[in-house]
């Protein structure tokens, strides 16, 4: 392996500006959205066109170099964490929609566009980009990608690899290839479902081709507070065993709501320990009737108040609360872990109850903000990482509430990914013949183990 042949050779690709190579310029890249964690790389490329990418990733194959691509670097997971002695492939100048066609519903998009962005592009048209991760105004399809990312209405409309009909790629060994197209319909093996989700093992995405979907005819946001956040999650399991099936169903406890009013103001009724957020959506006729089923479920639940968006103003407060949460919790603590679990909605009472008393057995406070709907939790741990010690058990209540997660029949990940987080517990969630099956395709697709070198699987 040789980074210094591999630098000279970037040299005749990139000018001394998209080429990155100074400490001060490297250390905006050595870690990504789980800053416990830091690498500095030996390298910074910015390509700003596929062929740039595709050159680099030749490059690396040729001289064993480790790659990563990164887009905002919001993961949480440490998945864009650089490789030491290996280059950061940064895609954010890609970041061109290349197409919106209003007759099949699709756009076309580089890997390094941002999410909201293609929502924005496609809204003149009436449709619209369905996934919705709560960084959307920053995170990257591109990023999406890898890490098959959901959002606050993934209950309804799924996640990330609902919504990709094609993409273009790079492989580790610098092949250009072309999984799926423009149609709904494939023939052969789903290589778009194996490369999404991927964490970055197999290549690098440089274009995706997504389907739109068109803009509901109305929305009936409802905010409902509780005197205990598991009251909220027996609610979940009252509204989807009814039959309803809303837009997004969202849950915020005591400290994600302080959080929330601190950084946006966003009104949520003050004394609740949790607020359920439920979100119908759809015609008209159809609203109207799910709207009394709703409202009489959620009399029923114990809510000690309820509130209905009058208008979009308002409901769009409702849901900036919502999305700046995360960003907002760094007001009550310098530094928080987000762990990103899932567990059967019928256990979300249970399993909130076991994270109160993990967090009580350990010291340490968690805001609980999380997708409801489909069980992912996102507890997110508050720690001061000036305190010796502090991080470790942090970290030690990451793992128990990881570990419930897969004790209760859920998963270790929802949308996060298992990046250098959750690499020890992969092989806890899933047998050995299943472990054998993952890493012969991860070698199989890069047999160098050079595209996210370390990631998912430590020995690979």
């Amino acid at each position: 392996m040789s980074l210094s042949t591999l630098i000279t050779s970037l040299t005749q690709i990139y000018p001394h500006d998209r080429l990155l190579l100074n400490d001060g310029q490297l250390a905006s890249y050595e870690s990504d959205g789980l800053t416990a964690y830091a690498v500095r790389p030996g390298a910074v490329v910015l390509p700003e066109t596929a062929e740039e990418v595709i050159q680099t990733v030749r490059l690396c194959h040729q001289e064993n170099v480790p790659f990563v691509a990164r887009g905002s670097g919001t993961s949480l997971s440490g998945a864009s964490l650089p490789i030491e002695g290996g280059i950061v492939i940064a895609m954010n100048r890609l970041n061109r929609i290349l197409k919106i066609d209003t007759e099949q519903r699709i756009a076309v998009v580089e890997a390094g566009a941002i999410n909201l962005d293609v929502t924005r592009a496609a809204q003149p048209y009436g449709l619209y980009y369905a996934p919705d991760p709560s960084s959307q105004l920053i995170c990257t399809i591109g990023g999406n990608v890898a890490f098959n990312s959901g959002g606050a209405h993934c209950l309804k409309y799924g996640m990330t690899s609902n919504h990709v009909l094609g993409i273009k790629a790079v492989l580790a060994d610098g092949k250009v290839v072309q999984f799926g197209g423009e149609s709904l319909e494939s023939i052969g093996p789903d290589l778009i479902g194996l490369f999404v989700g991927s964490e970055g093992l197999f290549g690098v995405a440089l274009e995706v081709t997504l389907r739109l979907l068109p803009k509901a005819e109305c929305f009936h946001t409802v905010l409902a507070g509780y005197a205990t956040l598991e009251a909220a999650g027996d609610a979940v399991t009252s509204i989807v065993a009814s039959g309803l099936l809303p837009g997004a169903i969202e849950i915020m406890d005591r400290l994600a709501i302080e959080a929330a009013e601190a950084a946006v103001h966003a009104g949520y009724p003050q004394g609740a320990q949790a607020v359920l957020i439920v979100e119908l959506e759809g015609p008209s006729r159809q609203v109207d009737s799910e709207k009394i089923k709703l409202t009489e479920i959620l009399k029923q639940s114990g809510a000690m108040e309820i509130r209905v968006a009058a208008n979009e103003t308002e409901r769009m407060a409702v849901w900036k609360g919502r999305k700046s949460a995360f960003s907002a919790v760094g007001r009550l603590s310098p530094d928080y872990l987000v762990q990103d679990g899932v567990v059967p909605r019928g256990k979300l009472g249970e399993a909130l109850h076991r994270i109160r008393r993990l967090s009580e057995e350990h010291g340490l406070r968690v805001a609980n903000v999380f997708h409801a709907g489909d069980g992912n939790l996102h507890p997110l741990i508050l720690y001061n990482g000036r305190i010796e010690g502090e991080l470790e058990r942090a970290e030690n209540l990451a793992a128990h509430i990881v570990e419930m997660c897969i004790e209760m029949g859920g998963s270790i990940t929802g949308e996060h990914g298992i990046g250098m987080e959750k690499r020890e517990f992969l092989p806890r969630l899933f047998n050995h013949d299943d472990m054998t099956v993952m890493k012969r395709i991860r070698c199989g697709m890069d047999p160098k183990g050079i595209a996210n070198h370390g990631k998912m699987f430590p020995d690979i």
